[in-house]
């Protein structure tokens, strides 16, 4: 189940769990769109894949309990501000392959 992380890791911005605008790779290191955007590329820089829009849990419960009451969102905060200089080094080198084919 998605943890649902409550902060970009980079900027430190707040991501609500109905964000819209609050992204994942596959490993879920979590990132608001500006940084995917403007700083990151869309590269990890944590595992080198791409991102895509972290799913939005229900607030409340549709069918079978699946909803935020009984699965609530994780209060664990990862702040990895990102090197800039090091990251476009890296990003330098993936960012031309898309994320399906890294």
């Amino acid at each position: 189940m998605l943890a649902l992380r409550p902060t970009c890791e980079n900027c430190y911005r707040r991501l609500l769990p109905e964000a819209t605008d609050a992204y994942i790779c596959s490993y879920e290191c979590t990132f608001c769109k500006q940084c995917v955007d403007a700083v990151l590329e869309n590269v990890c820089p944590n595992c080198g894949g791409g991102f895509c829009p972290r799913p939005i849990r229900p607030s409340e419960d549709l069918i079978n309990g699946n909803f935020l009451g009984n699965d609530p969102a994780s209060t664990l905060e990862k702040h990895r501000p990102v090197n800039i200089a090091e990251h476009r080094e890296f990003a330098e080198r993936v960012k031309g392959i898309s994320p399906e084919n890294r």
